[in-house]
C-alpha cells in the first residue's frame, strides 16, 4: 500500500470552487439524464417502434466520435484572455439549452418517418452544442489541480453534484404524463424541456465565470535551462506534431494508443453501459411485471426507485473517496463495482408484484456501481494525462476528456439502442398492454438481471492492468515539474481574441 503524502495548502481548490465546477456536473448529467430519459415518449406518447427510439438515442453518438475529439483538440490549442475552456463551456451551455427546449417542441399528427427524421437530425445538432459545453468542461476538472488525492475528492464533489441530476431525472416520466398538469405526454415533454432549457443556461455558465484555469504557459514564462528541454528536443516534438489536421490525427492516436487510459475507458464503457441498459429496462419490467401493465403506479415507484439510487449514490461517493484514500483507487473500484454486482442479483427476488415495496432494496447496492465510477475515473484520467505529458511534452486534458466521455456517450448510446432490440426480442407488444406473455416477462427480466453482472465482472478484469498507483503519480510529477515547472492560475480577465493555436 502506497504511503499517503497530505495534500499542501497551493493545490487545494477551495470548496466553493468544488462546487461551481460541480454545479457543470449537474448540467452535464441533467442533459444527458433528459435525452435518454425522455425518448421513452416517443414510444409511449407517439407509438413509434421502440427499434427506431433505440436508433435515435444511439446514431446521433456516432458523430461525436468526431465531434468530441475536434473539440478536445480545438480547447487544448485555443489562446484568449478567458483561458482555453471557459469561452467554450459559456456559449456551449447556452446553445445545448436552446436547441434541446425547441426539439421537444412536436408538431403534431405526423407520421412515424417525419417523427424519426425530425429527432435524428434534431438529437445531431444538439449533441454538436452539448460536446461545445461538456468537452472543455471535463478538461478543466482535470487541471484545476495537480495533487493524486485532490483530484479524487474534487471528482467527489462533481459526482455528488451530478448524482442531483439522477434524483429528479426518474420523475421525469412521471412529470410529462401528469394528467392535471398537461393534456397529454407530449405536452408535457415540451414543457419539460423547456424547464431544463432555462436551467441549462442559469446554471451551465456558473464554471465559465468563475473558475481559473491552470495553465501550462509555463515555457513562456521561465528559461529553456529550467524547461531542461534542448532546442533538438523541441524541433523533435514540433517535427512529431505538426500543425493542423496532421496534428489533430497524430494526437488522437497517441491517446487512443496509451494503454493506461484504454483500461479506464474500456471499464467505464462496460460499467455504464450495462447500468444504462437496465435503466431504460427496468422501467419496463417495474411497469408490465411489477404492476402489471399500469403506466402510472409504475412510473411512481421507478420514480421512486431512482430516488433511493440517487440518494444512496451521495453516501457511496463519500465512502469511496475515503476508501480510495486508504486502500488507492484501484481497489476502490473494486468494492465499489462488486457492491453493485450485489444489487444486480438481487433484482431478480425483490422485483415481485406480491412485495412492489422490495424492489428500492437492490437500488441501494446498485448505487456503489456509478457512484465509484464517476468519483474515481475522473481523478484517475487526471494522473494518466500527467503521466502522457511526460512521454509527450503536451498537455492534452481536452483530448483525454473527451475520448473519454465520448465512450460514455457510446455506452448510453448503445444502451438506447440495444435496449429497443431487447425489448423486441423478448417479444414485447405495448399494445398488449398488461397482457405480456409469461416467456416475455420472463426474458424482460432475466436481461435485466444478468447483463450488467456480466459488464461489471468484465471491467473488474480490465482495471486489474492499471499500473498507475499513488507512488507511480507522485513520481511522475516531480518529474514534470522538474522538466517544466509548477503550473500557475491564470489570472481571471474578459474574452477576447480567441484563436486557434496549432503550434506545439
Amino acid at each position: 500500500m502506497a504511503h499517503t503524502v497530505e495534500t499542501s495548502d497551493r493545490d487545494k481548490i477551495p470548496f466553493v470552487q468544488k462546487f461551481i465546477y460541480g454545479l457543470g456536473a449537474f448540467v452535464n448529467n441533467l442533459l444527458g439524464a433528459a435525452i435518454g430519459g425522455m425518448l421513452i415518449v416517443l414510444n409511449l406518447g407517439l407509438g413509434m417502434n421502440p427499434v427506431l427510439v433505440g436508433l435515435i438515442g444511439a446514431l446521433p453518438r456516432l458523430t461525436d466520435a468526431i465531434t468530441d475529439p475536434l473539440m478536445g483538440y480545438i480547447s487544448d490549442h485555443t489562446k484568449s484572455k478567458w483561458g482555453r475552456r471557459r469561452p467554450y463551456i459559456f456559449f456551449g451551455a447556452i446553445a445545448a439549452a436552446v436547441i434541446f427546449a425547441l426539439l421537444w417542441q412536436l408538431p403534431r399528427d405526423q407520421s412515424e418517418n417525419f417523427y424519426f427524421w425530425f429527432f435524428l437530425i434534431g438529437s445531431i445538432i444538439f449533441y454538436l452544442a452539448y460536446t461545445v459545453f461538456a468537452t472543455p468542461w471535463v478538461a478543466l476538472g482535470y487541471e484545476l489541480t495537480p495533487d493524486y488525492h485532490e483530484r479524487t475528492r474534487l471528482m467527489a464533489v462533481q459526482n455528488f453534484m451530478g448524482q442531483m441530476a439522477w434524483l429528479v431525472a426518474p420523475w421525469f416520466l412521471w412529470f410529462m404524463q401528469n394528467d392535471i398538469l398537461f393534456e397529454d405526454m407530449i405536452e408535457g415533454a415540451g414543457w419539460l424541456a423547456i424547464i431544463i432549457g432555462v436551467f441549462t443556461v442559469c446554471v451551465g455558465i456558473l464554471p465559465a465565470i468563475f473558475l481559473k484555469e491552470r495553465s501550462k504557459h509555463q515555457e513562456e514564462k521561465t528559461n529553456k535551462e529550467s524547461l531542461n528541454v534542448s532546442s533538438s528536443d523541441k524541433n523533435e516534438a514540433n517535427e512529431e506534431f505538426p500543425a493542423g489536421f496532421k496534428d489533430f490525427i497524430k494526437g488522437f492516436l497517441t491517446t487512443i494508443k496509451f494503454k493506461p487510459f484504454l483500461y479506464l475507458c474500456a471499464a467505464t464503457f462496460l460499467v455504464f453501459n450495462g447500468f444504462m441498459l437496465v435503466s431504460s429496462f427496468q422501467t419496463y419490467v417495474i411497469i408490465y411485471y411489477v404492476f402489471g401493465g399500469d403506466q402510472s403506479l409504475g412510473a411512481e415507484f421507478a420514480g421512486w426507485a431512482g430516488t433511493v439510487s440517487a440518494i444512496s449514490t451521495f453516501c457511496v461517493i463519500f465512502l469511496v473517496t475515503k476508501l480510495s484514500t486508504i486502500m488507492g483507487k484501484r481497489n476502490a473500484f473494486f468494492f465499489s463495482t462488486g457492491v453493485s454486482i450485489i444489487g444486480y442479483a438481487l433484482k431478480w427476488v425483490c422485483y415481485t408484484p406480491e412485495s412492489p415495496m422490495l424492489l428500492l432494496i437492490p437500488s441501494i447496492f446498485i448505487a456503489f456501481g456509478l457512484g465509484g465510477l464517476f468519483t474515481l475515473m475522473g481523478s484517475m484520467v487526471a494522473d494518466v494525462c500527467d503521466l502522457d505529458e511526460l512521454n509527450t511534452k503536451q498537455r492534452r486534458e481536452g483530448m483525454f476528456g473527451s475520448i473519454y466521455w465520448w465512450v460514455v456517450k457510446l455506452g448510453m448510446a448503445v444502451a438506447l439502442a440495444a435496449g429497443g432490440f431487447l425489448l423486441n426480442a423478448t417479444g414485447f407488444d405495448v399494445a398488449l398492454a398488461g397482457q405480456q406473455s409469461a416467456d416475455t416477462i420472463f426474458f424482460m427480466r432475466l436481461c435485466d438481471v444478468i447483463i450488467p453482472i456480466i459488464t461489471s465482472l468484465i471491467a473488474i478484469w480490465m482495471i486489474m492492468a492499471y499500473p498507475l498507483t499513488e507512488d507511480k503519480a507522485r513520481e511522475v510529477r516531480e518529474a514534470l515539474e522538474a522538466r517544466r515547472g509548477k503550473m500557475t492560475v491564470d489570472d481571471d480577465e474578459p474574452i477576447q481574441n480567441v484563436e486557434l493555436n496549432t503550434s506545439s
